[in-house]
């Protein structure tokens, strides 16, 4: 590997050795396939002498006492033995028992001890302090809950979590409309900034503000406060009625027209350009047309929580065939569009033994329900996607491939990944199950440049959302060519260290390393004379429900 791939400087080597903040750890084994479940947990003292103390659910050291201990081993021998066995029947391919796999790792994670007040100390020992109280209060809980969810409200204590006065404040303007989206400009907080700007680009089926939440989780104004200029994109909640918009609408009247606004402003630089989630899929493709027609608009690319190449099925594919899918776009067609509470539903269910049976028994039976977050507040507050766009992903990027094999066309022509030829950062999250961290790392071996992949923790939000000073924060880091890239996901994970700190400052250091060292003077609030502000941020288009 060519010098200074790694670090710039032996400096640079130490901060990615110790970390901006905390210690390192090498293992020298990759991580078990489904160490996804483990998470942070361990027992009260971090020992893992026990396989239960590795696993979240009975981590208390009340399942250290039998007969719990006992019960506690049995479920995940049950689990672990099923996930030999779902992988032992003959005359099923690879996603069959896959899914096979999945429904009796659901089946048997819905009769865990965990989830029955007899079974759980944890309940016992609350039903024991309180008298039982635990139990009416919890019913209490679930029947306001109940009685919310019929009227349609959101769940007590979203109320505090208001757009443009508690959540996305990062100050900023509008200064650019179409049909599909606005584009914010946030107001720059240093007297100097770097030259190249930086467009975030959201997915299309969520609210942009899940990257502008409250001050301390916005990696927004986190961004403006290194001094970069920071332009998002807005996305429009479309009609209940519409269906029409397609991946090429969101490429074209979304990421491009976006850039091309950028441009009017600051004619003279390139720019970083991020993606997240969806919107790490349309960058990608409107790179690549960018790179097909020889323009060097783009500084560098970083993809967070972005699946281009859809080899490894995420969780949320598996049940993704022609004759289902086909079932699935006449409801489309009939609901006219996608609600993504189902999506979002079936999230929860691919992830039911921490975000469905762990809270029921959090919020029901121990009666301790934890205050809604800021990105419980977001994920409340869903928009829909066109029909069109949901099912050329489905059929052309999912099932097709046709991005990483380089059959995807627009505008008339193909489109590759291997096509892009701008420096790459790519993030991917451990307890991801919508994308999964490995399909990200495979996305590397597409790029003929440099390429920084980072692997944080958390999963597909939380992972994301990771500031710095946010506790059991970490992320595994390095950077390499083409070559020092042939190795497995698993292999790299070994060899890459863990640094226990959060991954936004190794981020702005890689911008920095890809952008001019002279600094300028910051723009004046309030876009430019050929686009002035339309709005103050956070727009229009948020509010949209």
């Amino acid at each position: 590997m060519p010098e200074g791939h790694i670090a710039s400087s032996a400096a640079e080597d130490a901060r990615r050795q110790v970390g901006p903040g905390g210690s390192v750890s090498n293992p020298q084994a990759a991580p078990p396939a489904d160490f996804t479940e483990s998470g942070d947990a361990g027992g009260p003292d971090g020992s893992k002498s026990e396989p239960w103390l590795a696993d979240r659910r009975f981590r208390d050291p009340l399942w250290n006492q039998e007969p719990f201990r006992s019960l506690a081993a049995a479920q995940l021998a049950s689990e672990a033995q099923w996930k030999v066995a779902a992988k032992q029947f003959s005359g099923l391919n690879e996603r069959h028992l896959k899914r096979l796999e999945f429904l009796g790792s659901l089946a048997l994670n819905s009769w865990s001890p965990v989830n029955f007040p007899w079974t759980n100390p944890e309940v016992i020992a609350a039903a024991w302090q309180t008298g039982g109280m635990n139990f009416l209060t919890g019913a209490a809980i679930f029947a306001e809950d109940a009685a919310r969810a019929a009227l349609g409200d959101k769940p007590k204590g979203m109320e505090r979590f208001r757009i443009g006065e508690t959540i996305a404040i990062t100050p900023g303007d509008v200064i650019f409309r179409n049909e599909l989206m606005e584009l914010i400009q946030y107001r720059p907080v240093t007297a100097e900034v770097h030259r190249e700007p930086i467009l975030v680009v959201p997915a299309w089926i969520m609210k942009y503000y899940v990257l502008d939440l409250t001050p301390p989780n916005s990696i927004v104004r986190y961004l403006v406060g290194q001094g970069f200029t920071v332009f998002i994109i807005s996305w429009k909640n479309p009609d209940p009625t519409g269906n029409g918009s397609s991946i090429e609408d969101y490429v074209q009247t979304g990421v491009l027209a976006a850039l091309d606004a950028i441009k009017t402003c600051i004619p003279t630089e390139k720019v970083h350009a991020a993606g997240y989630c969806l919107g790490g899929v349309a960058l990608t493709i409107a790179a690549a047309a960018l790179n097909a027609k020889g323009n060097a608009d783009l500084a560098s690319l970083s993809l967070l929580a972005t699946q281009t190449d859809f080899t490894e099925a995420a969780d949320l594919t598996l049940f993704l065939e022609e004759a289902p899918l086909s079932i699935l776009e006449d409801a489309m067609h009939v609901n006219a569009g996608v609600d993504i509470r189902q999506i979002a539903g079936l999230s929860y269910l691919m992830r039911a033994k921490e975000m469905t049976f762990a809270k029921l028994v959090e919020r029901y039976l121990l009666a301790k329900p934890k205050p809604p977050t800021d990105i419980d507040a977001w994920m409340a507050d869903p928009p829909r996607t066109p029909a069109r766009a949901q099912q050329q992903f489905l059929h052309q990027l999912v099932l097709d491939n046709s991005l990483a094999v380089g059959t995807y066309r627009m505008d008339g022509h193909a489109e590759a990944l291997k096509d892009i030829d701008l420096p790459l950062f790519l993030l991917g999250a451990e307890r991801d199950h919508a994308v999964p961290w490995r399909s990200v790392y495979n996305s590397s071996q597409f790029s003929s440049m440099d390429t920084t992949f980072v692997l944080t923790g958390g999963g597909h939000t939380g992972g994301v959302v990771s500031p710095p000073g946010k506790p059991r924060t970490r992320y595994r880091i390095l950077t390499g060519d083409q070559s020092a890239r042939a190795a497995s996901p698993d292999a790299w994970y070994a060899g890459a260290p863990e640094i226990h700190d959060s991954w936004w400052p190794e981020w702005v250091s890689w911008f920095k390393s890809h952008s001019t060292k002279a600094l300028v003077k910051a723009p004046a609030a309030g876009g430019c004379k050929d686009l002035p502000p339309l709005a103050r941020a956070p727009g229009l288009y948020v509010f949209e429900s």
